[in-house]
């Protein structure tokens, strides 16, 4: 309860109310207000009781000083902090003493999320390419088919994988995964999307060039699929696919190309579709 809700409980307990009126009027467990009541019997206040624990170390000063640190640089370690901070009588504080400044302003380690950096020209380059398709209408989206490639480790989901274990149980063999040197088998596969159908998963063997990617994928199945339902390319900005001879190709087929903002994969149906099949 806020120091706000304990003083307006005592208040009502020492006009005559009872414990269960209190509780009823502000919507709290019996329990809280017996213990308010309690409290307020023994020691004559609403605080914190009275306790022999250790003293802080920090000065409020400080832990906003700690947490402008880190709100500043996210992967700063608490280490590096704790070495540099001086607590109260020149006591060097520890590691874990930044972490509870970190846990009282409710910040807390996690792993970052792998994305691509969006800068302010990217951010910009995005935003113009939606206000240059906002009045699309479904129609013109059924006849974009969006394409792409990714690579599937054969070995196992490239993704983070969690295991359900009790504690002292991390090195038991059931909880351990094998490591296979620089990750194991891959395949990389290609395949196209568009409202209400799709090619087949083409697969792509060793590197993928910009002759390879004219060669295997835009003559023999793109463009022939492009021409047979009358559809826009879709494809991002990969090397392979903005050489001169795959784009004067595309030229020479008449086959028009989607405009695509760089550094924008999450944009693209396709790459969710990845992601889906990946788990």
């Amino acid at each position: 309860m806020s120091q706000v809700l304990k003083e307006h409980a005592t208040g009502m307990l020492t006009a005559g109310m009872s414990t269960r009126a209190v509780a009823r009027e502000l919507n709290v467990h019996f329990s809280t207000i017996s213990r308010l009541q309690r409290c307020f019997r023994e020691f004559g206040g609403t605080s914190n009781r009275p306790h022999n624990r250790r003293p802080r170390v920090t000065t409020p000063a400080q832990d906003l000083h700690i947490q402008h640190l880190h709100l500043q640089d996210r992967l700063r370690p608490a280490t590096r902090t704790a070495a540099t901070t001086v607590g109260l009588h020149n006591q060097i504080i520890s590691a874990q003493t930044v972490k509870n400044r970190f846990r009282e302003a409710h910040m807390h380690a996690r792993h970052p999320h792998w994305g691509l950096g969006l800068t302010a020209d990217r951010c910009r380059n995005r935003l113009e390419w939606a206000n240059a398709h906002i009045r699309w209408r479904l129609a013109l989206w059924r006849g974009v088919p969006f394409t792409d490639e990714s690579r599937f480790s054969l070995y196992r989901a490239d993704g983070r994988q969690c295991v359900w274990r009790r504690v002292g149980e991390r090195f038991a063999d059931v909880n351990i995964v094998d490591r296979v040197a620089h990750g194991g088998s891959g395949v990389m596969v290609m395949a196209c999307v568009r409202y209400g159908q799709r090619t087949q998963v083409n697969f792509i063997d060793g590197i993928l060039n910009a002759q390879r990617y004219h060669d295997e994928i835009l003559r023999p199945i793109l463009v022939p699929f492009i021409h047979d339902h009358h559809l826009m390319l879709q494809h991002d900005n990969a090397r392979p696919h903005v050489a001169r001879i795959c784009t004067q190709f595309l030229e020479a087929e008449n086959i028009p190309v989607l405009a695509w903002p760089a550094y924008s994969p999450d944009m693209s149906p396709v790459e969710h579709v990845w992601d889906a099949l990946d788990q």
